[in-house]
Protein backbone atom coordinates (compact mmCIF):
# COMPACT_ATOMS: atom_id res chain seq x y z
CA UNK A 1 0.00 0.00 0.00
CA UNK A 2 1.67 3.19 -0.83
CA UNK A 3 0.94 6.87 0.58
CA UNK A 4 -1.40 8.98 -1.03
CA UNK A 5 -0.03 11.83 -3.00
CA UNK A 6 -1.00 14.70 -0.91
CA UNK A 7 1.35 12.69 1.41
CA UNK A 8 4.19 15.43 2.22
CA UNK A 9 7.48 14.10 1.72
CA UNK A 10 10.81 16.13 2.43
CA UNK A 11 13.44 16.84 5.20
CA UNK A 12 14.27 19.29 8.09
CA UNK A 13 17.57 21.51 8.94
CA UNK A 14 17.86 24.49 10.66
CA UNK A 15 19.12 28.30 10.48
CA UNK A 16 21.66 28.32 13.66
CA UNK A 17 23.23 24.41 11.79
CA UNK A 18 23.13 25.82 8.66
CA UNK A 19 23.17 28.86 7.38
CA UNK A 20 26.50 30.25 8.38
CA UNK A 21 26.41 34.16 7.83
CA UNK A 22 26.26 34.42 11.67
CA UNK A 23 27.12 38.21 11.62
CA UNK A 24 25.83 39.04 7.96
CA UNK A 25 23.23 41.10 7.05
CA UNK A 26 22.00 42.48 10.64
CA UNK A 27 21.73 39.01 12.32
CA UNK A 28 23.14 39.17 16.09
CA UNK A 29 24.90 36.23 18.04
CA UNK A 30 23.43 33.53 19.65
CA UNK A 31 24.85 31.13 21.98
CA UNK A 32 25.68 28.11 19.70
CA UNK A 33 27.59 30.99 17.85
CA UNK A 34 30.02 30.97 20.76
CA UNK A 35 30.25 26.55 20.64
CA UNK A 36 33.15 24.23 19.46
CA UNK A 37 32.73 20.98 17.61
CA UNK A 38 32.64 18.37 20.77
CA UNK A 39 33.69 14.61 20.06
CA UNK A 40 31.52 11.21 19.08
CA UNK A 41 31.03 11.31 22.82
CA UNK A 42 31.22 14.22 23.83
CA UNK A 43 28.55 17.27 23.59
CA UNK A 44 30.17 20.77 22.29
CA UNK A 45 31.11 23.62 25.34
CA UNK A 46 29.97 27.38 24.77
CA UNK A 47 32.97 29.76 25.50
CA UNK A 48 32.71 33.01 27.22
CA UNK A 49 34.96 35.69 29.61
CA UNK A 50 34.49 35.73 33.14
CA UNK A 51 33.53 39.61 35.10
CA UNK A 52 37.50 38.49 36.76
CA UNK A 53 38.78 37.88 32.94
CA UNK A 54 39.30 34.31 32.98
CA UNK A 55 37.79 32.11 30.45
CA UNK A 56 35.16 29.24 31.00
CA UNK A 57 33.09 27.14 29.22
CA UNK A 58 29.72 25.52 30.34
CA UNK A 59 27.38 23.23 27.69
CA UNK A 60 23.96 24.40 25.94
CA UNK A 61 21.50 25.89 27.93
CA UNK A 62 23.06 26.84 31.13
CA UNK A 63 22.99 30.37 31.87
CA UNK A 64 26.02 32.91 31.92
CA UNK A 65 27.75 33.49 35.47
CA UNK A 66 27.54 36.71 36.86
CA UNK A 67 28.80 39.28 34.84
CA UNK A 68 30.14 36.82 32.28
CA UNK A 69 30.14 37.71 28.73
CA UNK A 70 29.86 35.19 25.32
CA UNK A 71 33.54 35.67 23.99
CA UNK A 72 35.16 34.73 20.61
CA UNK A 73 38.52 33.24 21.30
CA UNK A 74 41.42 32.84 18.69
CA UNK A 75 41.99 28.93 19.61
CA UNK A 76 38.69 27.95 19.11
CA UNK A 77 37.02 26.57 15.61
CA UNK A 78 33.39 28.06 15.65
CA UNK A 79 31.68 25.56 13.45
CA UNK A 80 28.18 27.69 12.98
CA UNK A 81 29.77 30.43 11.92
CA UNK A 82 30.27 29.15 8.45
CA UNK A 83 27.46 26.08 9.04
CA UNK A 84 27.10 24.55 5.51
CA UNK A 85 26.43 27.85 3.82
CA UNK A 86 23.06 27.70 3.24
CA UNK A 87 22.52 31.34 3.77
CA UNK A 88 24.42 32.28 0.22
CA UNK A 89 23.37 28.52 -1.22
CA UNK A 90 20.15 28.19 -0.37
CA UNK A 91 18.63 28.02 -4.13
CA UNK A 92 21.27 25.63 -5.23
CA UNK A 93 20.09 23.47 -2.09
CA UNK A 94 16.70 23.77 -2.56
CA UNK A 95 17.17 22.69 -6.12
CA UNK A 96 18.57 19.60 -5.31
CA UNK A 97 15.81 19.09 -2.70
CA UNK A 98 13.40 19.56 -5.79
CA UNK A 99 15.51 17.09 -7.72
CA UNK A 100 14.43 14.76 -5.40
CA UNK A 101 11.09 15.31 -5.13
CA UNK A 102 10.19 16.97 -2.18
CA UNK A 103 7.10 18.27 -1.35
CA UNK A 104 8.16 20.07 1.75
CA UNK A 105 10.76 21.54 3.40
CA UNK A 106 10.49 21.90 7.07
CA UNK A 107 13.24 24.98 8.25
CA UNK A 108 13.88 27.36 11.34
CA UNK A 109 13.70 31.21 11.30
CA UNK A 110 16.33 32.73 13.07
CA UNK A 111 15.32 35.05 15.96
CA UNK A 112 18.39 37.18 15.56
CA UNK A 113 17.68 37.58 11.75
CA UNK A 114 14.26 38.96 12.51
CA UNK A 115 15.02 40.97 15.65
CA UNK A 116 18.66 41.26 16.31
CA UNK A 117 18.20 43.47 19.92
CA UNK A 118 14.93 42.42 21.01
CA UNK A 119 10.92 43.81 19.95
CA UNK A 120 13.19 47.69 21.20
CA UNK A 121 15.62 47.23 18.55
CA UNK A 122 13.29 46.55 15.83
CA UNK A 123 12.55 44.78 12.96
CA UNK A 124 16.03 43.66 10.48
CA UNK A 125 13.82 44.31 7.16
CA UNK A 126 17.12 42.00 5.83
CA UNK A 127 16.04 38.80 7.80
CA UNK A 128 12.45 39.39 6.72
CA UNK A 129 13.32 39.86 3.11
CA UNK A 130 15.85 36.20 3.44
CA UNK A 131 13.23 34.07 4.64
CA UNK A 132 10.72 35.26 2.22
CA UNK A 133 13.08 34.56 -0.87
CA UNK A 134 13.68 31.10 0.85
CA UNK A 135 10.30 30.36 1.33
CA UNK A 136 9.37 31.76 -2.47
CA UNK A 137 12.22 29.29 -3.66
CA UNK A 138 10.38 26.51 -2.08
CA UNK A 139 6.78 27.53 -3.09
CA UNK A 140 8.80 27.78 -7.12
CA UNK A 141 9.28 24.00 -7.05
CA UNK A 142 5.62 23.28 -5.88
CA UNK A 143 6.72 22.75 -1.84
CA UNK A 144 4.57 23.24 1.00
CA UNK A 145 7.07 24.51 3.58
CA UNK A 146 6.38 23.30 7.64
CA UNK A 147 7.89 26.17 9.36
CA UNK A 148 9.70 26.48 12.91
CA UNK A 149 9.73 29.83 14.86
CA UNK A 150 12.24 28.08 17.83
CA UNK A 151 15.32 25.94 17.61
CA UNK A 152 17.02 27.39 21.27
CA UNK A 153 18.42 30.11 19.02
CA UNK A 154 16.96 33.12 20.76
CA UNK A 155 19.49 36.35 20.50
CA UNK A 156 22.34 36.82 22.99
CA UNK A 157 20.99 40.13 23.53
CA UNK A 158 17.82 38.65 25.21
CA UNK A 159 19.87 36.99 27.79
CA UNK A 160 22.14 39.59 28.76
CA UNK A 161 19.14 41.86 29.10
CA UNK A 162 16.93 39.75 30.49
CA UNK A 163 18.01 36.69 31.43
CA UNK A 164 16.34 34.37 29.06
CA UNK A 165 13.50 32.17 29.54
CA UNK A 166 13.45 32.36 33.26
CA UNK A 167 11.70 35.87 32.99
CA UNK A 168 8.22 36.40 31.69
CA UNK A 169 9.06 39.27 29.50
CA UNK A 170 10.77 36.64 26.89
CA UNK A 171 6.66 35.45 26.40
CA UNK A 172 5.85 38.83 24.74
CA UNK A 173 9.48 38.78 22.69
CA UNK A 174 8.52 35.47 21.39
CA UNK A 175 4.85 36.41 20.39
CA UNK A 176 5.72 39.18 18.68
CA UNK A 177 8.99 37.27 16.91
CA UNK A 178 5.67 35.29 15.88
CA UNK A 179 3.34 38.01 14.65
CA UNK A 180 5.83 39.34 12.70
CA UNK A 181 6.32 35.57 10.90
CA UNK A 182 2.41 34.82 10.57
CA UNK A 183 2.08 38.27 9.37
CA UNK A 184 4.82 38.53 6.70
CA UNK A 185 4.83 35.14 5.46
CA UNK A 186 1.18 34.28 5.65
CA UNK A 187 0.66 33.83 1.56
CA UNK A 188 3.83 31.43 1.67
CA UNK A 189 3.67 29.01 4.70
CA UNK A 190 0.19 28.35 6.34
CA UNK A 191 1.76 24.97 8.26
CA UNK A 192 4.40 26.89 11.59
CA UNK A 193 5.58 24.86 14.51
CA UNK A 194 6.40 26.88 18.05
CA UNK A 195 9.05 25.29 19.53
CA UNK A 196 11.47 22.52 18.14
CA UNK A 197 11.57 20.12 20.52
CA UNK A 198 9.95 22.02 23.24
CA UNK A 199 10.68 19.33 26.06
CA UNK A 200 14.61 19.25 25.05
CA UNK A 201 15.40 21.41 28.53
CA UNK A 202 13.47 17.93 30.71
CA UNK A 203 16.56 15.95 28.59
CA UNK A 204 19.34 17.64 29.56
CA UNK A 205 20.73 18.45 33.53
CA UNK A 206 20.90 22.44 33.15
CA UNK A 207 23.34 23.08 35.70
CA UNK A 208 21.04 25.99 37.25
CA UNK A 209 18.99 22.95 38.80
CA UNK A 210 15.43 22.11 38.07
CA UNK A 211 13.49 24.77 39.01
CA UNK A 212 14.98 27.15 36.68
CA UNK A 213 14.62 24.32 33.84
CA UNK A 214 10.78 23.83 34.59
CA UNK A 215 10.37 27.56 34.90
CA UNK A 216 11.38 28.07 31.33
CA UNK A 217 9.39 25.51 30.31
CA UNK A 218 6.52 27.31 31.52
CA UNK A 219 7.14 30.45 30.06
CA UNK A 220 7.84 28.55 26.67
CA UNK A 221 4.49 26.41 26.55
CA UNK A 222 2.60 29.71 27.78
CA UNK A 223 4.44 31.85 24.48
CA UNK A 224 3.77 29.09 22.33
CA UNK A 225 0.02 29.04 23.06
CA UNK A 226 0.06 32.87 22.84
CA UNK A 227 1.45 32.21 19.54
CA UNK A 228 -1.04 29.69 18.37
CA UNK A 229 -3.96 32.69 19.38
CA UNK A 230 -2.06 35.58 16.98
CA UNK A 231 -1.92 33.02 14.00
CA UNK A 232 -5.61 32.29 14.46
CA UNK A 233 -6.31 35.97 13.94
CA UNK A 234 -4.31 36.67 11.58
CA UNK A 235 -5.69 33.65 9.58
CA UNK A 236 -8.18 30.92 11.09
CA UNK A 237 -6.87 28.66 8.26
CA UNK A 238 -3.16 28.71 9.59
CA UNK A 239 -2.45 25.43 11.39
CA UNK A 240 0.00 25.51 14.17
CA UNK A 241 1.56 22.30 15.81
CA UNK A 242 3.84 21.83 18.97
CA UNK A 243 6.67 19.87 18.17
CA UNK A 244 8.07 17.41 20.91
CA UNK A 245 11.24 15.27 20.97
CA UNK A 246 10.35 11.73 20.79
CA UNK A 247 10.85 9.72 24.33
CA UNK A 248 10.51 6.02 23.73
CA UNK A 249 11.37 3.29 26.35
CA UNK A 250 10.88 0.15 27.34
CA UNK A 251 10.84 -1.79 30.71
CA UNK A 252 13.88 -3.69 31.25
CA UNK A 253 11.96 -6.76 32.69
CA UNK A 254 9.07 -7.63 33.49
CA UNK A 255 9.60 -6.71 37.49
CA UNK A 256 6.46 -4.13 38.07
CA UNK A 257 8.87 -1.56 39.61
CA UNK A 258 10.71 -1.49 36.05
CA UNK A 259 7.09 -1.27 34.14
CA UNK A 260 5.77 1.72 36.27
CA UNK A 261 9.07 3.53 35.91
CA UNK A 262 9.51 2.98 32.08
CA UNK A 263 6.15 4.74 32.04
CA UNK A 264 6.60 7.53 34.48
CA UNK A 265 9.83 7.99 32.80
CA UNK A 266 7.80 8.70 29.43
CA UNK A 267 5.42 10.79 31.17
CA UNK A 268 8.78 12.96 32.56
CA UNK A 269 10.45 13.40 29.24
CA UNK A 270 7.74 13.23 26.76
CA UNK A 271 3.84 13.39 27.89
CA UNK A 272 4.61 16.01 30.56
CA UNK A 273 4.70 19.06 27.58
CA UNK A 274 2.40 16.74 24.56
CA UNK A 275 -0.21 16.17 27.04
CA UNK A 276 -0.25 20.41 27.93
CA UNK A 277 0.20 21.85 24.53
CA UNK A 278 -2.15 19.28 22.64
CA UNK A 279 -5.27 19.71 26.19
CA UNK A 280 -4.63 22.93 26.92
CA UNK A 281 -3.78 22.31 30.77
CA UNK A 282 -1.23 20.66 32.88
CA UNK A 283 -1.78 16.53 33.36
CA UNK A 284 -2.49 15.93 36.74
CA UNK A 285 1.18 13.49 37.42
CA UNK A 286 2.37 16.85 36.98
CA UNK A 287 1.75 17.52 40.42
CA UNK A 288 4.06 14.50 41.22
CA UNK A 289 6.92 15.42 38.62
CA UNK A 290 7.01 18.90 40.44
CA UNK A 291 7.25 17.63 43.71
CA UNK A 292 10.26 14.99 42.92
CA UNK A 293 12.08 17.96 41.71
CA UNK A 294 11.29 20.47 44.04
CA UNK A 295 9.91 23.18 41.60
CA UNK A 296 7.15 25.70 42.21
CA UNK A 297 5.52 27.26 39.44
CA UNK A 298 4.33 30.86 39.10
CA UNK A 299 1.14 29.24 37.15
CA UNK A 300 -1.47 32.41 36.87
CA UNK A 301 -4.97 32.18 35.78
CA UNK A 302 -4.33 34.08 32.85
CA UNK A 303 -1.43 31.42 31.49
CA UNK A 304 -4.06 28.55 32.21
CA UNK A 305 -6.16 30.53 30.15
CA UNK A 306 -3.39 30.77 27.42
CA UNK A 307 -2.86 27.45 27.73
CA UNK A 308 -6.66 26.15 27.21
CA UNK A 309 -7.12 28.69 24.49
CA UNK A 310 -3.67 28.21 22.78
CA UNK A 311 -3.68 24.36 21.68
CA UNK A 312 -2.05 23.20 18.99
CA UNK A 313 -3.70 22.18 15.93
CA UNK A 314 -1.23 18.74 15.41
CA UNK A 315 1.37 17.17 17.27
CA UNK A 316 4.71 17.20 15.44
CA UNK A 317 7.93 14.67 16.48
CA UNK A 318 11.73 13.67 16.28
CA UNK A 319 12.31 10.06 16.46
CA UNK A 320 15.36 8.23 16.22
CA UNK A 321 16.27 5.74 19.18
CA UNK A 322 14.24 3.62 21.90
CA UNK A 323 15.58 3.47 25.28
CA UNK A 324 15.50 0.95 28.48
CA UNK A 325 14.40 1.82 31.66
CA UNK A 326 15.14 -0.91 34.85
CA UNK A 327 15.18 -0.14 38.97
CA UNK A 328 17.69 -2.76 38.82
CA UNK A 329 21.04 -1.97 40.24
CA UNK A 330 24.04 -3.31 37.50
CA UNK A 331 21.13 -4.40 35.47
CA UNK A 332 22.36 -3.82 32.17
CA UNK A 333 25.19 -1.97 30.70
CA UNK A 334 25.00 1.85 30.60
CA UNK A 335 24.71 3.46 27.59
CA UNK A 336 26.82 6.10 27.16
CA UNK A 337 26.68 8.67 23.93
CA UNK A 338 26.76 12.29 23.43
CA UNK A 339 23.62 13.84 23.28
CA UNK A 340 21.66 10.63 23.33
CA UNK A 341 18.32 10.37 25.47
CA UNK A 342 19.19 6.37 26.33
CA UNK A 343 19.52 4.53 30.00
CA UNK A 344 20.84 1.25 29.78
CA UNK A 345 21.30 -0.74 26.57
CA UNK A 346 18.45 -2.82 24.89
CA UNK A 347 20.77 -5.92 24.08
CA UNK A 348 18.03 -6.67 21.30
CA UNK A 349 18.98 -3.94 19.36
CA UNK A 350 22.10 -2.20 17.49
CA UNK A 351 23.49 1.03 17.96
CA UNK A 352 24.58 3.98 15.35
CA UNK A 353 28.63 5.61 16.09
CA UNK A 354 27.20 7.31 18.16
CA UNK A 355 25.51 5.15 20.41
CA UNK A 356 22.10 5.89 19.48
CA UNK A 357 19.79 2.45 19.45
CA UNK A 358 18.13 1.54 16.15
CA UNK A 359 14.88 0.53 16.56
CA UNK A 360 11.68 0.88 13.55
CA UNK A 361 9.67 -1.48 15.32
CA UNK A 362 9.67 1.23 18.43
CA UNK A 363 8.88 3.52 15.94
CA UNK A 364 5.61 1.86 14.70
CA UNK A 365 4.68 1.04 18.51
CA UNK A 366 5.34 5.17 19.33
CA UNK A 367 3.25 6.62 16.51
CA UNK A 368 0.04 4.00 18.20
CA UNK A 369 0.62 5.50 21.55
CA UNK A 370 0.63 9.19 19.85
CA UNK A 371 -2.41 8.31 17.84
CA UNK A 372 -4.08 6.93 20.61
CA UNK A 373 -3.44 9.08 23.25
CA UNK A 374 -3.71 12.32 21.28
CA UNK A 375 -6.49 12.12 18.83
CA UNK A 376 -4.81 14.86 16.34
CA UNK A 377 -2.75 14.69 13.02
CA UNK A 378 1.00 13.95 13.32
CA UNK A 379 3.54 14.98 11.98
CA UNK A 380 7.06 13.17 11.25
CA UNK A 381 9.69 16.63 11.58
CA UNK A 382 13.20 14.57 12.36
CA UNK A 383 13.36 10.82 11.73
CA UNK A 384 17.37 9.89 10.80
CA UNK A 385 21.25 8.20 11.23
CA UNK A 386 24.15 10.29 11.84
CA UNK A 387 27.25 8.25 10.36
CA UNK A 388 30.51 8.75 9.40
CA UNK A 389 30.61 9.25 5.61
CA UNK A 390 33.62 8.08 2.94
CA UNK A 391 34.26 9.89 -0.24
CA UNK A 392 35.34 7.27 -2.70
CA UNK A 393 37.94 8.19 -5.49
CA UNK A 394 35.12 8.98 -8.38
CA UNK A 395 33.68 10.84 -6.15
CA UNK A 396 30.73 8.48 -4.71
CA UNK A 397 29.41 7.43 -1.33
CA UNK A 398 28.10 4.92 -0.20
CA UNK A 399 25.66 4.98 2.17
CA UNK A 400 23.27 1.91 2.03
CA UNK A 401 23.42 1.68 6.09
CA UNK A 402 21.48 4.97 6.14
CA UNK A 403 18.96 3.84 3.26
CA UNK A 404 18.46 0.70 5.27
CA UNK A 405 17.86 2.62 8.22
CA UNK A 406 15.40 4.98 6.93
CA UNK A 407 13.68 2.23 4.95
CA UNK A 408 12.67 0.53 8.02
CA UNK A 409 11.58 3.39 9.66
CA UNK A 410 9.31 3.92 6.35
CA UNK A 411 8.33 0.27 6.26
CA UNK A 412 7.24 1.04 10.54
CA UNK A 413 5.47 4.77 9.44
CA UNK A 414 3.39 2.45 6.53
CA UNK A 415 2.37 -0.27 8.63
CA UNK A 416 1.31 2.18 11.44
CA UNK A 417 -0.55 4.23 8.49
CA UNK A 418 -2.38 1.23 7.37
CA UNK A 419 -3.46 0.30 10.96
CA UNK A 420 -5.27 3.84 11.31
CA UNK A 421 -2.43 6.65 12.34
CA UNK A 422 -3.26 9.90 11.01
CA UNK A 423 0.41 11.09 9.97
CA UNK A 424 0.68 13.84 6.81
CA UNK A 425 4.21 14.01 6.61
CA UNK A 426 7.48 12.43 7.12
CA UNK A 427 10.69 14.89 7.05
CA UNK A 428 13.70 13.16 7.54
CA UNK A 429 16.83 14.95 9.75
CA UNK A 430 18.30 16.13 7.45
CA UNK A 431 18.49 15.80 4.10
CA UNK A 432 21.76 17.44 3.67
CA UNK A 433 24.72 17.04 6.06
CA UNK A 434 24.92 20.17 8.47
CA UNK A 435 26.55 21.18 11.83
CA UNK A 436 25.39 18.58 14.54
CA UNK A 437 23.11 20.35 17.51
CA UNK A 438 24.49 18.50 20.14
CA UNK A 439 28.42 17.90 19.31
CA UNK A 440 28.93 20.95 17.05
CA UNK A 441 30.56 18.00 14.16
CA UNK A 442 30.43 17.96 10.99
CA UNK A 443 31.81 14.89 11.00
CA UNK A 444 28.62 13.32 12.10
CA UNK A 445 26.39 13.25 8.77
CA UNK A 446 22.86 13.10 7.90
CA UNK A 447 22.42 13.71 4.29
CA UNK A 448 21.54 12.55 1.52
CA UNK A 449 23.59 15.43 0.19
CA UNK A 450 27.56 15.50 1.14
CA UNK A 451 28.68 18.62 1.93
CA UNK A 452 32.68 19.18 1.90
CA UNK A 453 33.44 20.13 5.20
CA UNK A 454 35.03 18.61 8.14
CA UNK A 455 35.34 18.64 12.15
CA UNK A 456 38.74 20.77 11.46
CA UNK A 457 37.43 23.34 9.24
CA UNK A 458 38.88 21.67 6.15
CA UNK A 459 36.59 21.45 3.10
CA UNK A 460 35.43 23.88 0.22
CA UNK A 461 31.51 23.27 0.89
CA UNK A 462 31.22 21.67 -2.62
CA UNK A 463 27.44 19.53 -2.07
CA UNK A 464 27.84 15.44 -3.35
CA UNK A 465 24.57 13.27 -4.11
CA UNK A 466 25.23 10.29 -2.30
CA UNK A 467 23.53 6.94 -2.54
CA UNK A 468 20.58 7.81 -0.21
CA UNK A 469 19.66 10.87 -2.64
CA UNK A 470 18.74 8.39 -5.61
CA UNK A 471 16.98 6.02 -3.07
CA UNK A 472 14.98 8.72 -1.61
CA UNK A 473 14.15 10.27 -5.11
CA UNK A 474 12.89 7.24 -6.00
CA UNK A 475 11.06 6.49 -2.53
CA UNK A 476 8.72 10.16 -3.09
CA UNK A 477 8.49 9.32 -6.81
CA UNK A 478 6.73 6.03 -6.14
CA UNK A 479 4.69 7.64 -3.24
CA UNK A 480 6.31 4.84 -1.15
CA UNK A 481 6.35 2.05 -2.59
CA UNK A 482 10.09 1.79 -4.09
CA UNK A 483 11.65 1.50 -1.15
CA UNK A 484 13.97 -1.43 -2.30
Amino acid sequence: MSFPKKFLWGGSISAAQCEGAWDEDGKSPVQVDFGDPGTTTDNRYIHYLNADGTRGKMRQFDHLPQGAKYTLFDDVRYTNHVGIDFYHRYKEDIALFAEMGFTTLNTTISWARIFPYGVEGGVNQAGVEFYRNVFKECRKYGMDPVITLYKYDEPVYLEETYGGWTNREMIHQFVEFARVCFTEYKDLVDKWLTFNEINILLHFDVKEGKQVAFTELHHQMVAAAQAVKVAHDIDPEIKVGCMVAGFCCYPMTCDPQDVIASYKEFQNKFAYCADTMIRGYYPSYAVRIWKENNVKLDITKEDKQDLMEGKSDFLAYSYYMSNVITTHQNQGDALTTAGGQGQVKNPYLEASEWGWQIDPTGYEYFLHVLNDRYQVPLFDVENGLGAYDKVEEDGSIHDDYRINYLRSHIQSLMKAREEGVNIFGYTTWGPIDLVSFTTGQMDKRYGFIYVDMNDNGVGNLCRMKKDSFYWYQKVIQSHGEGLD
